[in-house]
C-alpha cells in the first residue's frame, strides 16, 4: 500500500468527518435561527391578539357592560376582525376553541375532526401557552396558543407546517447539496494534492467553527486559494449571505407588519371617537365611497336640557363642565348601546340617528327604547347632582322617522358624517314641543306607525310646527303602564277622536274624566279639556281640520 494511499486513507476520513460536521452544524444553527425567528413571529402575533382581546374586555369592564351578552358578542366580533387583519397568507389560520374543543372563532373554513377536537379540549383544559405542533383540519400545523378566560376561549395562531418549515427545509437541501459538493471536491483534492489540502482545510474548518460558535451570519470564511477549497469557501460564504438576507427580510417583514397594524389601530382608535366604527371599516375597505351620499329611512333623535341657561348661571364653570361631561357620557353610552350614532353636540343638545351606516330591523324601536332609558338614567344622574348640592337636569327628547340623506357632507378639508332633510327639522321641532306639552318624550306619527305594537303609546295632539301648514300627530310612550293608566289612555284617545269630530263638549267631559282618573298632574288631558271648553264656547272656523298651528320653536 502506497504512502499516498495511506495518507489518503488517514486524511480523507478526517476531512470528510470535519466537513460533514461543519456543514451539519451550520445547517442546524441556520435552521434554528430561521425557526426561532418564525416561532417568535408566530408568538408575536399570538401576543398581539391576546393584548387586543384584553383591551376589548377591559373596555367592557370599564364601561360596566361586561355582563351584557350583546356587548360581549360585539367584543368577540372585534377580536375576530382583528384576527382577520393580522392573517398574511392563505396558509395561516387563527382559531379559538371552547372547553369541548369546538371551534368558536376562525379566520378560515378550517374544521376540527373528533380526534383533533379532543386534543384541542386537552389544550383548553391545560391552558398551555407558547409554541406547539398539532393537526387541525387534517393538516399538520405549527401553532402558538394562549387561554383567554373572559371569552371562554383557547386561541391558536397557526401556520401550515410545510409553510412554517419551508425555509428550514430549503436550508437543509442547500446544505446537503453544498456538503455533497464539498465532499466530492475534498476527495478529489486529497487524491491529487494531499500536501496542499491539509493547511487550507484546517483554516476553513476553524473559520466555519468560529461562525457557528458566534452565530454571526455577517462573518465570512476567508478565501485564500483559487482552487476547489477556495470555491468551497466562497460557496459557504454565499450561503451565509443568503441566510443573512433571508433573516433580514424576515425581521423587516415582521417590523413592517407590526408598524402597519399599530398605525391602523391608532387611526381606528382616533377616528372612532368622531365617526361610527362601521364607517371606519367601510373606509378601509373602499375609500372611494367616502363622499357618496344616500337616501335612507331611519330615526332621528334630538335631546336637549331644559332651562340650561338658568342651570349654568347657578353653577361654577368647572362644576358645569364636569356635570355636562357626566351627563353626555351617560346619554351617549345609552344611544350607542342601541346602535345609535351620535351626529353632533349642539351646545347642551344631542343629535343622534338610528339606521346608518348600518341598518337594523329594530332601529325605530331602538330609538324609542334609547329615549326611555335616557329619561330613566337621568333620575340616577339627578340623585348624584342633588347629593353634590348641584341643580337637577331636566331633558326633552323628540324623535322622527322617515327618509333622509345620509353621508359624508363637506369638502376634502373637513367632512361630517351626518343626516339632512326636512324629516330632521321636524325631529328638532318635536324636541322643542316637549316643554309646552310637558312631556319628556314626543315623537311623530311616522315613528308611531313603527312602534305602536312595541310600547304603550298615547296621542297628544295634531300640530303644525313652526314653518309648516300640514298637521302631524304627536305621541309619547312609556315602557309599561298600569291598568288604570291603560284605561285612561284609551279614554283619552276616544276623546281625541271626538275633538277632531268637533264634538267639543263631549270631548271636554271625557278629557276631564281622564284628569280625574290620573290626577291633576296629567297635563295632556287637562290641556285638551281646557281647549275643548274654549272651542265649545267659541268654535273654530268651518275649515278647521283639528291642526293646532304653532308659531314658536
Amino acid at each position: 500500500m502506497s504512502i499516498r494511499l495511506k495518507i489518503v486513507l488517514v486524511v480523507l476520513p478526517v476531512l470528510v468527518v470535519a466537513v460533514v460536521l461543519a456543514g451539519m452544524t451550520s445547517q442546524m444553527i441556520a435552521s434554528r435561527a430561521v425557526t426561532r425567528v418564525a416561532t417568535e413571529f408566530l408568538d408575536f402575533k399570538a401576543s398581539e391578539l391576546e393584548k387586543y382581546a384584553e383591551s376589548q374586555w377591559n373596555l367592557l369592564v370599564e364601561n360596566g357592560v361586561a355582563d351584557r351578552p350583546d356587548m360581549v358578542a360585539a367584543a368577540r366580533a372585534g377580536v375576530e376582525a382583528f384576527a382577520l387583519g393580522i392573517v398574511r397568507s392563505d396558509t395561516e389560520a387563527i382559531v379559538a376553541v371552547g372547553p369541548d374543543g369546538a371551534v368558536l372563532m376562525r379566520t378560515s373554513s378550517v374544521e376540527a375532526a373528533p380526534d383533533e377536537a379532543a386534543r384541542l379540549a386537552a389544550l383548553y383544559a391545560s391552558g398551555t401557552r407558547g409554541f406547539q405542533l398539532l393537526t387541525l383540519g387534517g393538516v399538520e400545523r405549527a401553532a402558538s396558543g394562549f387561554p383567554f378566560g373572559p371569552f371562554g376561549w383557547y386561541a391558536l395562531v397557526t401556520e401550515e407546517r410545510d409553510a412554517f418549515y419551508g425555509d428550514v427545509d430549503a436550508i437543509v437541501r442547500g446544505t446537503a447539496a453544498i456538503l455533497a459538493v464539498s465532499l466530492a471536491a475534498a476527495a478529489a483534492l486529497v487524491l491529487l494534492f494531499v500536501r496542499h489540502l491539509t493547511g487550507p482545510l484546517a483554516a476553513m474548518v476553524v473559520a466555519m467553527r468560529r461562525i457557528i460558535d458566534s452565530g454571526d451570519l455577517s462573518e465570512r470564511v476567508p478565501v485564500e486559494f483559487a482552487d476547489e477549497i477556495g470555491t468551497l469557501s466562497h460557496t459557504f460564504n454565499l450561503m451565509l449571505e443568503e441566510l443573512r438576507k433571508a433573516y433580514d427580510r424576515i425581521k423587516k417583514y415582521a417590523f413592517d407588519a407590526v408598524l402597519a397594524q399599530k398605525k391602523e389601530a391608532k387611526i381606528r382608535h382616533i377616528f372612532q371617537k368622531f365617526v361610527p366604527q362601521e364607517l371606519i371599516d367601510r373606509f378601509f375597505r373602499n375609500p372611494e365611497e367616502m363622499l357618496v351620499g344616500e337616501n335612507r329611512e331611519l330615526a332621528v333623535l334630538f335631546s336637549d336640557i331644559r332651562s340650561f341657561t338658568t342651570i349654568s348661571e347657578a353653577m361654577r364653570p368647572d362644576d358645569l363642565v364636569n356635570s355636562l361631561n357626566r351627563y353626555f357620557s351617560t346619554m351617549v353610552d345609552i344611544i350607542m348601546a342601541r346602535h345609535g350614532v351620535i351626529d353632533k353636540y349642539i351646545g347642551d343638545a344631542i343629535m343622534a340617528f338610528f339606521g346608518a351606516p348600518v341598518s337594523h330591523a329594530d332601529d325605530a324601536a331602538s330609538s324609542v327604547l334609547a329615549a326611555l332609558e335616557m329619561t330613566e338614567a337621568l333620575d340616577a344622574f339627578n340623585r348624584g347632582q342633588l347629593a353634590a348640592g348641584k341643580p337637577e337636569f331636566k331633558i326633552g327628547i323628540g324623535i322622527n322617522y322617515g327618509v333622509v340623506t345620509v353621508g359624508n357632507i363637506g369638502c376634502d378639508k373637513k367632512m361630517d358624517y351626518t343626516v339632512i332633510g326636512d324629516m330632521v327639522n321636524l325631529a328638532s321641532r318635536l324636541e322643542g314641543l316637549t316643554k309646552p306639552y310637558r312631556q319628556p318624550l314626543i315623537f311623530s306619527e311616522f315613528l308611531y306607525d313603527k312602534v305602536r305594537d312595541e310600547f304603550p303609546c298615547r296621542i297628544l295632539d295634531l300640530v303644525a310646527v313652526k314653518g309648516k301648514t300640514k298637521g302631524v300627530r304627536i305621541y309619547t310612550a312609556r315602557r309599561a303602564v298600569t291598568p288604570v293608566e291603560a284605561k285612561a289612555w284609551a279614554v283619552h284617545e276616544e276623546a281625541m277622536a271626538m275633538y277632531l269630530a268637533r264634538r267639543f263638549r263631549e270631548a271636554s267631559i271625557m278629557f276631564r274624566s281622564v284628569t280625574d282618573e290620573l290626577g291633576p298632574d296629567d297635563y295632556a288631558s287637562a290641556m285638551m279639556a281646557e281647549r275643548c271648553g274654549r272651542y265649545a264656547v267659541e268654535p273654530p272656523p268651518d275649515d278647521w281640520d283639528g291642526v293646532e298651528v304653532l308659531h314658536s320653536k
